[in-house]
């Protein structure tokens, strides 16, 4: 039996229940009907628990079909689900449960953390369903959505995500949007647009190669089995992986991040032309900017198959670029879908056409970082704007090229440095495998730039290997905004969605200055 809501949410489990929904790497499959049927006794068995409506619920998961069963569950009972980044610590996500006042936790046993989220460590957390396993303190999930009715509806109000911010310059925040109505179909969907834009539709094959804790993998794969398209997961991310997978699958779209397409690219030739990849028909990227010969090499391979979007967590913003538009502005990252864009100084006040400023988004729905309204005005303008500090500049065509994040920028000798051109140069460089750039202090000029590579063969890393850099950067940009040292390191700490922890790279380097 399939509840009315579960069939709403997800039409193709009441006309195709067969359908194959989400395969993922690990061999665990979920069909269309089993989707819509452990969701709604998920959700059932979290209203008879007492959950209500705009209540919260945190998922401590690995990659899995079980994961967008229970973020479907609580999409059906109108509650707010945390996907916790699975790679924290117990005190992280302690903190992350009480800070989000989650009720129940759905957590997978594959994670160790789950035994040490204890009622002394989450106290506010009353259900806890444990995956995969058994512990003392955790009822079984199986168990449970054995014996659970299914949902039937009681609100007209849709859950959603309650993402929080990944961290990299402080203490992660909630992000938290209204509950908005149900959608009555997957075209008032306003995700399932955003999915359209690359071709996505009812008979794609989506891989998703990151992560599900962060907010675009989730959104984007969610939007995809509205649709009813079938959802390729990856456990994790590896560039073979990948390609074998888009093989395999006849995967038709993807979404991925820069950093991928980087690993994929520093594959042998032989390597990247030995898998068949003409299955594919649109591909997205975005969480940071891609540097341009990057995205050039994977339009020259790929096809001119390549979008890009930019946005945030928080939603302030979103911008798109098709890959013809990208390929006569190479370096935009498009323009504004959702409401119009401002450039502004650091005082406010807006700045001509193709200056360089920090970007503002009139956005037109509303969102609150949770229980903390100091972070909402630093990151509101009078206006009403807002902000989450980025930096770029916009065409007289209203096409948007980032620069970098302000909190990154470099004061050396009075004069800004965004480190992102000179990260750009250095991973174009074939011998680069990852790089960063970041601000360390000096007594002559109060900050200077230093890179740290991670070079493609380790044992290369040396004075001759950086000096070949630092004449490469010279070559491709001004001598000011190239770094002033350059260091080499087996790793850079990013995230799975290829974001650099800049300030723990740098608190790295402080400890260790000339390591």
């Amino acid at each position: 039996m399939r509840t009315s809501a579960a069939v709403q949410a997800l039409p193709h489990a009441g006309t195709d229940p067969d359908r194959l929904a989400v395969v993922c790497d690990s061999g665990e499959s979920l069909t269309y009907g089993e989707l819509a049927d452990r969701a709604s006794r998920l959700a059932g068995a979290l209203r008879l628990r007492g959950l209500q409506v705009g209540d919260v619920v945190a998922i401590v998961s690995e990659n899995a079909p079980a994961y967008l069963e229970m973020t479907w569950a609580c999409r059906l009972a109108g509650l707010y689900h945390v996907t916790v980044n699975s790679h924290l610590g117990v005190a992280e996500i302690a903190y992350i449960l009480d800070d989000s006042g989650a009720r129940a936790v759905l957590a997978s046993a594959n994670l160790a953390v789950h035994a040490e989220l204890t009622a002394g460590r989450a106290p506010k957390v009353e259900h806890r369903l444990l995956r995969g396993g058994a512990h003392p303190d955790w009822d079984d999930y199986e168990a449970v959505l054995a014996s659970a009715p299914h949902y039937e509806r009681d609100t007209d109000l849709e859950g959603d995500l309650l993402q929080y911010s990944s961290g990299t310059t402080g203490r992660p925040k909630g992000i938290r949007r209204p509950l908005r109505l149900a959608p009555r179909s997957p075209e008032e969907d306003t995700f399932t647009f955003l999915v359209g834009l690359i071709g996505v539709d009812r008979s794609s094959v989506y891989l998703c190669p990151a992560p599900l804790h962060h907010s675009a993998p989730i959104i984007w794969t969610m939007a995809v089995l509205r649709l009813g398209g079938t959802v390729v997961l990856m456990t994790r991310f590896d560039p073979h992986g990948a390609l074998r997978l888009i093989q395999e699958h006849r995967v038709t779209h993807g979404q991925f991040v820069p950093t991928m397409f980087t690993r994929m690219l520093k594959l042998d030739q032989r390597e990247r032309h030995g898998y068949d990849v003409s299955s594919l028909r649109g591909v997205v990227h975005a969480a940071a900017p891609c540097p341009v010969e990057v995205k050039r090499a994977m339009i020259d391979w790929w096809g001119p198959i390549v979008h890009e979007y930019w946005s945030s967590s928080e939603g302030a913003g979103f911008t798109f670029i098709t890959p013809a538009e990208w390929l006569e502005r190479p370096g935009s990252v498009g323009r504004s879908l959702l409401g119009p864009l401002h450039i502004c100084d650091a005082d406010g006040r807006e700045l001509p056409t193709g200056e360089t400023g920090v970007i503002w988004a009139e956005v037109p729905t509303g969102f609150t970082y949770l229980n903390d309204p100091e972070k909402d005005a630093q990151t509101t303008s009078p206006e009403g704007w807002r902000s989450v500090g980025d930096i770029g500049r916009i065409d007289g065509d209203g096409y948007l090229y980032l620069t970098d994040r302000a909190s990154f920028m470099i004061i050396s000798g009075g004069v800004n440095i965004y480190p992102q051109e000179a990260e750009n140069a250095l991973i174009e460089h074939p011998r680069v495998y990852d790089a960063a750039v970041v601000g360390l202090p000096d007594d002559d000029l109060g900050e200077i730039a230093v890179a740290v590579v991670r070079p493609v063969d380790p044992a290369a890393a040396g004075p001759a290997l950086a000096a070949e850099l630092a004449d490469w950067c010279t070559a491709r940009l001004a001598r000011y905004k190239c770094p002033r040292r350059i260091r080499f390191a087996d790793e850079l700490p990013r995230s799975d969605t290829g974001k650099l922890f800049k300030r723990e790279l740098r608190d790295r380097l402080l400890r260790d200055p000339e390591g």
